[in-house]
Formats: structure tokens, C-alpha cells, sequence
């Protein structure tokens, strides 16, 4: 899955040097890093932190960001956050590091194997990134002082240290510099120690800068957390916070609406609310396959709403299996419910009692994903029954996302209802030909739900994967999920 870096040539005249760079100017198109402190105080502080972050902005501004508005931001942000549980800058800031990141800078700090990055965020935030993204060997950071597990909002006061490699590098004239336009007190004494000094960024040039295309990103982003589906700048928090009040009672208005009332009388309402669903069903269809009892749906996994809407397509009562829904939201549900345990035997015995009630609709992914990408499917629903019917889904939310990994997953059905847009598409594919399954077709259950993987991915564009649930909760939550 790892794409092939174009910038990196043998024969380029760089292509052996070390590269230090000022991670903020070098890289990144924004002058601004109000928008990451933004992010890690509403997601790991809540709505009422990130809100007097974004009060206490003008004070920011007024004594400068780079200066001793930093250190406000940073103990607006950090004051009182778990360390240990701290997870942010591996699994959020990455997606909007990716977006903010320049084609320019990026094309001039990939043209050298090894790299080294200094920055005036905190390590916590930006280790992470620079490491697994873009290969960087090390990173001159600050560290932020903690006390019993939790953070002071306060920079450690000792020195920056400069790891002895680094220094090593920069004794010899195999080294080259880039800074930025903000010069602080780690790039004063982490560049004296290079000989060459390639050039220097002024902020100017960044903002004329191109987007990094999603093609050219170094490792490809298909596992991020957080619930802002938007880069919180200034404007941007402001129209937010406006929202908020009207978007929470519409959010628990729509969710009334869709569990108190049948999907007939609910969908105009909800339509005119905001909600958009679009529905795709196959031509070929005949009224008798259309009318079939005890049919397997198989879909991706986007929210927990996929069943509920997914019968509400088909306008037929489903029964849906679930691996880690939260009790409040089995206890809302519209529609049947089964929790599934992990173990193959037990979720196949539950699975055929099912399907032999009625029609179930199961995503074999085991977790939601949010990036154009599909998990593995688990082959389990191939060895069923013959009767699978493929659903393709995809949902669009321009403000938050209705999903997460690590936090409340009880409130993903709120979160995807306070979008003031949110967007459901359902596509029902054709039934899946007998050649193609296990009993009829002789097919492993492994080849089967590789098909219909292969299927869903080619009606969305999206990539498969042989990723699992495990990747993912071990990449955002650095645990297994269960």
C-alpha cells in the first residue's frame, strides 16, 4: 500500500545529503497554528476548552503567536490532559498535517533520504507525523512538563536537546538547511551547526503554494480519528460555535424522528431538516427477487446507521448484527439488534437463527471506515447461505464526523445528525451470481467475500485493503478493539 515517492532520485545532487528543515515554514501552506492547538482541545478537551481557546485568540494575536501566544495556547490546550492517554498526534493531526501540507516544500524536503526536522509545536504533536509520514530520522521539539500522569500546559525548561546524530551530521558538508519565515529559539541553535544553509521560506510564498495530492502522500491516510471532519481555523471555529446551539436540538430532533416513526412519514420531515439520502437500486431486479425472504445484505462499513438505512431502502424490516455497539444505542434502535462475541462458532449459530427469522444486513469489516478505502472482509457471512446481496455505501458530513475509535460510541448516530448536511448514499448491487458462492459455486468463504469486496470497492471507487479491525483500534486506540 505504501506509494512510491517520486521525489527521491540516486542521481539527484541532494539525494545523499541530511536535510534540516523548520517543520511549520518548510512544510506547511497556513502562517497560523492556531487551527492544531484548536484541534487537540476539542478533541481531547472538549467543546467548552476549545472554546475558551478560541476566546482567548485576540490576547494570542495580539502578543504574537510565535511568541508568548504560544505558550498561552499551549496551556490553554494542555493544562490538565492525561499524558498517557494522549493520542492526538498520531491519530488526528496527521490527516490535517497531510491537507496543509505544500506540493512545493514537499518536493524540496523529499529530494533527501535522510531528514531532520525541528519545530515549534510541542514533540507530542508532531513526532508522530514527521516520523511515520515523511521518514524523518529525528525531531527538535519542546516537551511539555507533566506531573502525576497529566500535563501543565507549560514547556519543560531545560534545553532543547539535539540528539548526537544529528550533531554528527552537522559537523561534515554532507548537510543542507531550509527555515521558515518564524525564526525561534530551536532553529537559532539547532541551524549554526550546518554548513549550508539552502534557502529561506517567507510566508508570502507559502500561501501561493498547491495542495499535496492525495496520490503523492508518502504513506497512505486510511485510519484517522477524531469527530472534526474540518480544519478549524479562526472563521471556520467561529461559524462552529454559532451552530452548535441550533445543530444540537436538530440532531436530537432527527434522531427522534428516525426511531419514533416509520421511514414513509419520517423521510420528508428529515428531508426538509437538512438530511439527503440517495438511493441506487439494480434495473434487472425482478419483483420476485425484489419480495425474496431470509436474503443476506452485505455492505461497508461507514456509521452504525448502515442497516437503518439500508432498510429503509429496501422498505423491508432487517435484523443487523453488531460487534461493538454501545447498549444506548441497542436500546434505541428501530430495528433488531444482535451483539456478536468474537467467537466463530457462537456468531455463526446467532447469524443462521437470524437469517432464518428474516432478511439480515451484516458488515463483514467489523469497524467503520472513513477514507476510500475498504477492510478486509471477514468470510464468515459467505458460509450462510447463497442469497447475498451486495450494498455499496458511503456518507458525506462537512463539519463532523459520526464515527470514532476512542472516544463516546453512543453519540456517533448525534455527531453524523448534527452535520447541517449530512449525506447517506446507498447502492443496492446485484445479487451475487451462484458461480460466485460457496455452496452453489464451490468458492471458499475466503474467495467469496473477496468478491464481494472487490464489488462493493469498483461501484465506490474505493481501494481494498487486507487490513483488519485489529490495524486499525491498534494504529488510533493502541489497543485490539475489543
Amino acid at each position: 500500500m505504501k506509494n512510491v515517492n517520486p521525489f527521491v532520485h540516486k542521481t539527484s545532487k541532494h539525494a545523499n545529503k541530511t536535510l534540516v528543515f523548520d517543520f511549520e515554514g518548510t512544510l506547511l501552506r497556513s502562517t497560523s497554528l492556531f487551527s492544531y492547538f484548536m484541534l487537540v482541545s476539542f478533541e481531547a478537551g472538549g467543546i467548552l476548552r476549545s472554546l475558551i481557546l478560541f476566546l482567548s485568540y485576540p490576547l494570542v494575536w495580539l502578543v504574537g503567536e510565535y511568541q508568548l501566544g504560544l505558550k498561552i495556547m499551549v496551556f490553554l490546550t494542555f493544562f490538565g490532559l492525561r499524558k498517557d492517554s494522549f493520542r492526538i498526534g498520531t491519530s488526528v493531526l496527521p490527516k490535517f498535517f497531510l491537507e496543509d501540507v505544500g506540493l512545493e516544500g514537499f518536493e524540496a524536503v523529499m529530494c533527501c533520504e535522510r531528514k531532520v526536522a525541528s519545530s515549534k509545536l510541542p514533540r507530542i504533536m508532531v513526532q508522530g507525523f514527521l516520523k511515520d509520514y515523511l521518514g524523518v530520522e529525528a525531531v527538535v521539539a519542546r516537551e511539555i512538563k507533566s506531573c502525576n500522569g497529566y500535563f501543565l500546559g507549560v514547556f519543560e525548561k531545560h534545553k532543547t536537546t539535539i540528539p548526537y546524530d544529528v550533531k554528527a551530521t552537522s559537523m561534515d558538508n554532507n548537510s543542507i538547511g531550509i527555515i521558515g519565515s518564524h525564526i525561534e529559539y530551536i532553529d537559532q541553535k539547532l541551524f549554526p551547526h550546518y554548513k549550508k544553509v539552502c534557502f529561506m521560506l517567507t510566508s508570502n510564498e507559502r500561501r501561493n503554494w498547491r495542495e499535496l495530492p492525495r496520490k503523492w502522500y508518502p504513506k497512505p491516510l486510511i485510519f484517522h480519528d477524531g469527530r472534526l471532519a474540518f480544519k478549524p481555523t479562526l472563521i471556520s471555529s467561529f461559524i462552529m460555535f454559532m451552530w452548535l446551539p441550533l445543530g444540537i436540538l436538530l440532531s436530537i430532533f432527527r434522531i427522534t424522528l428516525g426511531v419514533s416513526l416509520p421511514f414513509n412519514a419520517s423521510a420528508s420531515i428529515l428531508a426538509f431538516s437538512g438530511t439527503r439520502t440517495t438511493v441506487s437500486r439494480p434495473q434487472t431486479s425482478t419483483e420476485t427477487e425484489i419480495n425474496r425472504k431470509n436474503m443476506l445484505y452485505v455492505c461497508n462499513h461507514r456509521t452504525l446507521l448502515d442497516p437503518l438505512y439500508i432498510s429503509h431502502t429496501i422498505n423491508k424490516p432487517l435484523s443487523a448484527v453488531t460487534y461493538s455497539m454501545s447498549r444506548f444505542n441497542e436500546l434505541i434502535s428501530p430495528i433488531k439488534t444482535t451483539r456478536l462475541t468474537r467467537d466463530r462458532h457462537r456468531d455463526r449459530k446467532s447469524m443462521e437463527r437470524m437469517l432464518n427469522e428474516g432478511n439480515l444486513v451484516v458488515c463483514p469489516e467489523g469497524t467503520t471506515c472513513r477514507e476510500p478505502y475498504l477492510l478486509r472482509f471477514s468470510p464468515l457471512f459467505a458460509e450462510l447461505t447463497d442469497d447475498i446481496v451486495p450494498v455499496a455505501v458511503d456518507v458525506k458530513g462537512s463539519m463532523f464526523y459520526g464515527t470514532t475509535a476512542s472516544g463516546h460510541k453512543c453519540l456517533d448516530p448525534f455527531f453524523h445528525h448534527l452535520n447541517p448536511n449530512p449525506v447517506y448514499f446507498v447502492k443496492i448491487l446485484e445479487r451475487i451470481p451462484s458461480s460466485q458462492t460457496c455452496h452453489e459455486g464451490g468458492k471458499s468463504g475466503v474467495e467469496v467475500a473477496n468478491f464481494v469486496q472487490n464489488e462493493i470497492g469498483k461501484s465506490l471507487g474505493f481501494c481494498c485493503t487486507d487490513l483488519t479491525r485489529k490495524d486499525k483500534y491498534m494504529t488510533l486506540a493502541g489497543n485490539e478493539g475489543v
